[in-house]
């Protein structure tokens, strides 16, 4: 691995936890260079829903390729994203009655979000934009001043203005409605906030810790941003493409938010690409007012388009993720209950989950390393990265699935029976 030290920047982060060279990749498989494989917990952060190489999609991609079709088009019109977009129309939008329109964006999330915070801002002439704790929507400037983290913030290099953050449900304790505080100060004139032209939230903050909106928070929150003239911006990046059972994480509350935004597993294999989905009457941009050169990534619109078709023409799909869900919830839940040096909080939805670690922070760290030694990979969120945060592709077969909750397991035993560990993490003191 030397050439990756000699020349790669030392902002490279998720290499620093796994450190060897993947080769080979199949599902929920990866093989490093020594011939050893991994079980995968990560799926590319949530980019890999339908697991690496599927072959339903790379068939389509392989005969894609062989005709030369278009690989690159800007924003012009082509045969992958006419199919892409009448695929996406009859299999997600019109089952759900959603009258949105549909605006490609630069590749990365982070472009999305920056598309509808303009937008937004574009439609109501105002400036201001509310966002919550511990959420996450990207590192450009626009989407980092939305963004709680203070490591991503910092290292803007430059003031984060226009935007406004509320306490995330649950965030002050069970017994507070985080909502009524923030209609409190719109209502009033003294409060010092104003009046936004959007609020951004996710239903599943994955990075700031698994953290799950209520049903009943989301559904109070969008009466609120419509009594106030407010857009409902949800950001469905990493827990959309049906991380949660539904396509959208939103669709459990029965709202419709104004603007959407998609990506990490929209492409189905791993491939860039965004987009923002807008109510038709918010579609007020001028021709190439938000534009990008890889606009158009159509190896993207082939195997999306594939995906939906596939999983998301009938209801199997959906529920093999929840009844997953089920086993993780339960497996995680004796993990806990068998853990008895630190308090250990199960929080998650459909397929993504954490255990929490708030007293021991570090642990999960630990666990990631122990869990890597005996071959899966996992990684850890939240402020302090005190979550181990559980996001395998929807598609991992059961038995590997449960396979890996048991190297879960046998990491939290192995970690916590080591004096060496625990005096490190300052959970037994040294003689």
């Amino acid at each position: 691995m030397s050439i990756f030290n000699k020349l790669e920047s030392n902002v490279r982060g998720y290499c620093r936890s796994f450190p060897t060279t993947f080769t080979k990749a199949q599902n929920a498989t990866l093989r490093d260079e020594q011939g050893e494989e991994y079980i995968d917990f990560l799926a590319g952060a949530g980019s890999l829903n339908y697991g690496h190489n599927n072959p339903q999609l790379k068939e389509k991609l392989l005969e894609f390729l062989e005709r030369d079709g278009m690989l690159h088009g800007l924003d012009m019109h082509t045969d992958a994203k006419a199919r892409f977009l009448e695929v996406f129309d009859k299999r997600i939008l019109s089952p759900l009655e959603l009258d949105y329109k549909i605006q490609f964006t630069g590749p990365t999330g982070t472009n999305a979000v920056e598309a509808a915070l303009k937008l937004a801002r574009k439609v109501t002439g105002r400036t201001n934009i509310v966002s919550f704790t511990n959420g996450f929507h990207g590192v450009s400037l626009g989407s980092v001043a939305a963004t709680g983290n203070s490591h991503f913030r910092d290292a803007a290099g430059t003031p984060l203005n226009n935007v406004t953050f509320m306490p995330y449900y649950g965030y002050l304790g069970d017994n507070i409605d985080t909502l009524e505080y923030f209609e409190a100060l719109l209502k009033d004139n003294s409060s010092g906030l104003d009046l936004p032209a959007a609020v951004i939230v996710e239903t599943v903050q994955g990075e700031g810790g698994v953290n799950v909106a209520s049903v009943e928070w989301l559904q109070q929150l969008e009466t609120l941003c419509e009594e106030h003239g407010m857009l409902l911006i949800i950001d469905d990046i990493q827990v959309g493409c049906g991380r949660t059972g539904d396509f959208f994480s939103f669709e459990q509350a029965g709202i419709v938010p104004d603007i959407v935004t998609l990506s990490k597993s929209l492409s189905a294999y791993g491939l860039p690409m965004s987009l923002v989905l807008m109510k038709a009457d918010l579609d007020q941009w001028e021709p190439g007012e938000h534009n990008g050169t890889f606009r158009g990534n159509n190896l993207a619109f082939v195997s999306a388009a594939e995906a939906i078709e596939y999983y998301w023409g009938d209801y199997q799909l959906s529920r093999e993720i929840k009844r997953k869900g089920e086993l993780i919830q339960a497996r995680l839940e004796e993990i806990a209950d068998s853990v008895t040096d630190v308090d250990l909080e199960v929080r998650g939805r459909g397929m993504i989950w954490g255990l929490a670690s708030q007293e021991c922070p570090d642990l999960s760290g630990k666990i990631t390393e122990a869990a890597f030694k005996r071959g899966l990979i996992i990684e850890t969120s939240g402020t302090d990265s005190h979550v181990l945060k559980f996001l395998p592709p929807l598609t991992i077969e059961e038995d590997q699935l449960l396979q890996g909750l048991d190297i879960v397991a046998d990491c939290y035993k192995a970690v916590l029976e080591d004096e060496e560990i625990m005096k490190e993490l300052g959970l037994i003191t040294s003689n």
